[in-house]
């Protein structure tokens, strides 16, 4: 097993894991396209051969669209970001395992490094979505739920595209995303507090 390689491999893992927190399938469609179309070297293990397969990439694409229509909807936004905190972290378990045995690292390895890189960070990211859009759903009743879940795409995308391609800017990448998420958190948060409300001193 070749280190640098391996670490490539976590680093892309991380930043699909970040990338699942903010939606699901958008990650593993494109860790799936990348690897189907040999893009840059990605590879996965055998046994996550099915992510690749007609069927697998077919049932990614319908997933991803779905997701990305319901998530505009208010209300329904909400049931997404429940379900996610299970959903989210598993997918990024996956993706992690799948890129790590794709390295050659070995598949119970992969299995335990996917799930302790993949899980806290999908579950750091959706939560700080899912309070975010709480906040907005306060503050505007769901009327910039729609917006903000563009932008969410948006670095989806974002996020796996530069881990497949440049997965050694992954931490720079997340440490801004997530500054700049908790800004957007704290700000939303700060407009849903009463009229005439006085945080308490600190």
């Amino acid at each position: 097993m070749d280190t640098t390689t391996a670490v490539l491999a976590v680093l892309l893992g991380l930043g699909l894991s970040a990338s699942t927190g903010l939606n699901t399938f958008i990650p593993l469609l494109i860790l799936s396209g990348a690897a189907r179309f040999n893009l840059w070297g990605v590879e996965l293990g055998q046994k996550f051969d099915w992510l690749t397969s007609d069927a697998g990439l077919t049932v990614l694409i319908v997933a991803a669209i779905a997701e990305i229509i319901a998530d505009k909807i208010p209300a329904v936004d909400h049931f997404l970001d429940s379900v996610g905190t299970f959903i989210r972290p598993a997918a990024a378990t996956i993706a992690s395992a799948a890129v790590l045995t794709g390295a050659n690292v070995d598949p119970t390895v992969a299995a335990i490094v996917g799930f302790v890189v993949g899980t806290p960070t999908s579950l750091a990211f959706h939560t700080l979505k899912a309070g975010t859009r709480v906040a907005s759903t306060a503050t505007t009743f769901g009327c910039a739920n729609p917006v903000l879940s563009i932008v969410e795409d948006v670095f989806s995308v974002g996020f796996s595209v530069l881990s497949i391609f440049v997965p050694l800017l992954v931490p720079f990448a997340l440490a801004l995303a997530a500054w700049l998420l908790w800004r957007t958190w704290k700000r939303t948060r700060g407009s849903a507090a009463p009229a005439g409300f006085v945080p308490p001193p600190r």
